[in-house]
């Protein structure tokens, strides 16, 4: 008898492209989207690698309220600070991180913005200048910074 090459099939790794060295992962520049499944048909979406700067529980609450889902923010020791979803919210949380005005930096606007002597109290007129300072920054995170991984 020859000896055979038996290949025994590997389990399939969603995590896989984000464990390679060439990905990316692991450096600050990406937003990383993942989803685990739970049990069943529940499942859980995680957010990593948002800029420090941004308020996490602000972007969690905006999150929440906009897909109808609960969440949590958890500290990890290796990854920072990670949000948590219910459900399978990808396409969700990258176009909403992609299209919302990063409102959520400290020290937000208040309804007073000075200006020399001038004082703008109107929040529409607020909400303009605003657009017009941060139009060609709109958004999070930029499209190409975001990498979804899972099934």
């Amino acid at each position: 008898m020859s000896d055979l090459d038996i290949q025994v099939p590997a389990a399939y790794d969603p995590f896989a492209d984000a464990n390679a060295e060439n990905s990316g992962a692991g450096t600050k520049d990406y937003v990383h989207i993942r989803v685990q499944q739970r049990n069943g048909r529940k499942s859980l979406t995680t957010v990593q690698g948002l800029n420090k700067q941004f308020s996490y529980n602000k972007i969690l609450k905006d999150l929440k309220k906009e897909f109808c889902c609960n969440g949590t923010v958890v500290q990890d020791p290796e990854l920072g600070q990670v949000i948590q979803l219910q459900g399978d919210q990808r396409k969700n949380v990258s176009t909403f991180l992609v299209q919302v005005l990063p409102d959520h930096l400290p020290g937000k606007w208040d309804f007073g913005f000075h200006h020399r002597d001038m004082m703008i109290d109107d929040p529409i007129a607020i909400d303009l200048l605003l657009f017009w300072f941060l139009a060609p920054q709109a958004g999070i995170v930029k499209k190409d910074h975001i990498k979804i991984h899972g099934f």
